[in-house]
């Protein structure tokens, strides 16, 4: 079940420019294609280098729209079990996650011994590869299997943050004060947005905790409900204030980004025209499967530059031509992932056999190199 202004043609569009800028910035950022092409375009390496992955704000903006849009559209919980919707949000990004991180671990196997670059990942350790499977790479201090994978255990633990506060204030309200819990929950989702913008956005450290991200998301949140109020000017003015006074606390320019995402969002899906635009259809499609283009394109890219550096180690249009060739590519193996895999409704013995899939690969992988090493 959705809400009217959940899914629409405009977010899917910003979701597809979006995913395609991320994409950009790890080929500009792991090379070596990047460090030889770079002369032809610098001021554009650059740029995608120091400023592609601002795109990720966008993403955990609109994440906190369609949350909210999904969990509270109101305000108030209107799911009955939080275990089934926090199972099953785990077994809907895990099952493409662990797909992509089969490839990325068996091309890192297959271009080690011919590409030494630090963008290859080394051979997976045991308890490497059973964190990556259970999103807790960061928290436990593994490396991560492929570029990227960090903001989808950081998705997922603001997915179930949310989940467990609205069930909170549910159970707190009772069943008969609805207007006082839809209150209470949007009040929390405010003072944690703020709390994460004033503290702990500012603190490096926590950066693989939701407390860290909850600002860019609580925005996003806030957004959806600015759209469903036939008065949004409170809630711009709210979103307006806690950017603001996040910035002159400490200006940071992901938080610029994140504040500009949601105002327009906001101002964009509260206007009947913009709802209505049916947007470009190429990049509507693109939004449409950001998720596993986003997952399978670091292994994708990698290939590509162990290919390209092994025939044209220092020709830089034949880079150049490699990395629109990288890119081209990994949308194809995206589309690919999301037909077969992600748009399909998948179980828990699903999840848990590409779980145990990703495990075992990975072993065999380190078995065999160390064998033949």
């Amino acid at each position: 079940m959705t809400s009217p202004h959940s899914r629409t043609p405009l977010i899917d569009m910003v979701k597809g420019i979006a995913c395609a800028t991320i994409v950009w910035h790890h080929l500009a950022f792991y090379g070596p294609m990047s460090d030889i092409a770079q002369p032809l375009a610098p001021g554009l390496m650059a740029w995608l280098y120091d400023y592609g992955r601002m795109a990720v704000q966008i993403f955990l903006v609109l994440g906190g729209y369609l949350a909210a849009s999904s969990l509270a559209p109101q305000g108030l919980a209107r799911f009955d079990s939080a275990s089934q919707q926090i199972a099953r949000r785990f077994v809907r990004l895990v099952v493409p996650y662990a797909v992509a991180l089969v490839l990325a671990v068996v091309v890192a196997a297959l271009v080690r011994s011919w590409l030494d670059h630090p963008s290859v990942p080394g051979e997976p350790s045991l308890a490497q590869l059973v964190a990556n499977a259970l999103l807790l790479q960061d928290i436990v201090g593994e490396e991560a299997l492929s570029a990227g994978v960090w903001y989808v255990a950081i998705d997922f633990q603001l997915f179930v943050g949310s989940v467990l506060l609205l069930t909170l204030v549910r159970a707190v309200c009772g069943e008969g004060r609805t207007h006082h819990a839809a209150w209470l929950g949007r009040a929390l989702v405010v003072v944690g947005t703020a709390a994460s913008l004033l503290v702990f956005n500012r603190e490096p450290e926590l950066d693989m905790w939701a407390l860290y991200f909850l600002g860019s998301y609580g925005l996003g949140m806030m957004a959806f409900w600015a759209v469903q109020t036939p008065r949004s000017g409170g809630w711009m003015a709210a979103i307006a204030v806690l950017g603001a006074a996040a910035l002159a606390l400490d200006f940071r320019e992901r938080i610029a980004v994140a504040l500009v995402t949601a105002l327009a969002l906001a101002w964009a899906l509260g206007s009947a025209r913009w709802r209505q635009w049916q947007g470009v259809a190429p990049v509507v499609r693109l939004g449409q499967m950001s998720y596993s283009v986003f997952l399978v394109h670091f292994p994708v890219c990698l290939l590509v530059n162990a290919v390209v550096s092994h025939l044209w180690p220092q020709a830089p249009w034949w880079n150049a031509l490699g990395m629109l060739a990288a890119f081209a590519l990994s949308l194809m193996a995206g589309r690919l992932l999301y037909e077969r895999v992600e748009r399909h409704v998948p179980s828990w013995t699903t999840a848990l056999r590409w779980q145990a899939g990703l495990v075992g690969t990975g072993m065999l992988v380190a078995v065999t190199a160390s064998h033949w090493g």
